[in-house]
């Protein structure tokens, strides 16, 4: 299991549904490429547990443009008042999907 914590600015992708997301910063985003072949159930999608403020889930960051980015959900932005292009501070925990408990 790999922990990370990072900062990084809320953005917007607009498309025919809105979706909001962090980059992962260019080091953070290196060191899970370099396990990416370990962690990874396909597409470079990795599977991670996550705690903004008080707000804990699963979900998977995506690779984008050579770094990865963490997909928030409407349910976390709410709960923790987030705004896009806010800063936040999220605690990521990273580990191969075989060990994931469902």
């Amino acid at each position: 299991m790999m922990g990370l914590q990072f900062s990084g600015e809320i953005w917007e992708w607009r498309g025919p549904a809105p979706f909001y997301f962090v980059t992962v910063p260019e080091e953070q985003s290196q060191a899970i490429k370099s396990a990416e072949r370990l962690l990874t159930y396909g597409w470079g999608m990795i599977p991670v547990k996550v705690r903004i403020g008080k707000t804990e889930w699963r979900t998977s960051l995506w690779p984008k443009d050579g770094r990865y980015v963490l997909p928030l959900k409407d349910q976390v932005r709410q709960a923790e008042r987030l705004e896009v292009g806010q800063t936040i501070t999220a605690k990521l925990e990273v580990s191969p999907e075989r060990n994931r408990k469902r």
